[in-house]
């Protein structure tokens, strides 16, 4: 007698029981992610050596792979929740602890407690930034990041960083304008201000000739001077969003540059 709840798996025809499809952790997007770790711990060991240069090229190439992990794990679908718990860990060591330890290296010290605070207040940013991402799952437009991202936070000052070491810029003559762009970077993250995602790039669609040009030209612009034009490029970014906010309240949209809600991001399903 059967009572319609059968705790054993039916049987092959062969008799055999079929397997449990056992759970692992894909290898794939999660090199990526380590690899993007290992650029964020890279540059702090550059910053305490006194390589400047080095470190800021660190948490650039940390963003290239941060950038890709994502991607990855969709085109070949690999997705896991462990891969994105290791994302956001790495996230906040790449693009929150090591701006912050780097910028407080290079100059914030010169200005002793202040220093320290600019340092601290980046840093803490990054990790709300990266708290809310993770449980803000009743996202309206997912076109749109709400907050600097974290690792546009960090090409602005790593960018700032690298540009002012290759014209030997001397920190202390520009130690005020490092604590401005740190408390900027980091208060942007927490912000309700649209920055566009790109996350509407659909790379497996096929695109017109043009946009290979395009790009390859893209590439070649970089490799001109990339302190001067990377960092344009972000400083550029770092303003779009308070752009769109203007915009959007010019139209007469409902906008918000900080959350005024008393409710708790949706949480649901996240800690089962």
């Amino acid at each position: 007698m059967h009572d319609g709840h059968d705790t054993q798996p039916d049987a092959f025809t062969d008799g055999t029981l079929p397997r449990k499809r056992r759970k692992g952790i894909y290898v794939l997007p999660n090199l990526f992610t380590l690899a993007a770790l290992f650029g964020g711990f890279y540059a702090v060991v550059m910053a305490m050596n006194g390589r400047f240069d080095l470190a800021a090229a660190g948490v650039f190439c940390a963003m290239v792979l941060d950038s890709l992990d994502g991607r990855v794990a969709r085109m070949t679908n690999t997705q896991s929740a462990f891969g994105e718990q290791m994302d956001s860990l790495s996230d906040m060591v790449s693009f929150g602890a090591a701006p912050a330890l780097i910028a407080y290296e290079w100059s914030l010290k010169g200005l002793g407690r202040w220093g320290w605070i600019a340092a601290f207040v980046y840093c803490a940013c990054a990790a709300l930034r990266l708290a809310r991402f993770n449980v803000n799952t009743a996202v309206v437009d997912k076109r749109y990041f709400r907050g600097l991202p974290s690792p546009a936070a960090a090409a602005l000052v790593a960018g700032f960083i690298w540009l002012m070491t290759e014209y030997e810029v001397k920190p202390y003559d520009v130690t005020w304008i490092m604590f401005g762009l740190s408390l900027y970077a980091g208060l942007t993250m927490v912000t309700n201000v649209p920055f566009y995602s790109f996350k509407d790039i659909q790379m497996k669609k096929s695109v017109p000739f043009a946009v290979i040009v395009l790009i390859a030209l893209g590439i070649a612009v970089i490799n001109i001077h990339p302190p001067v034009v990377l960092f344009a490029i972000f400083v550029a970014y770092g303003l779009s969003g308070y752009v769109i906010y203007g915009w959007r309240k010019a139209k007469g949209q409902r906008a918000s540059m900080i959350s005024t809600s008393t409710d708790e991001p949706e949480e649901s399903g996240l800690h089962r």
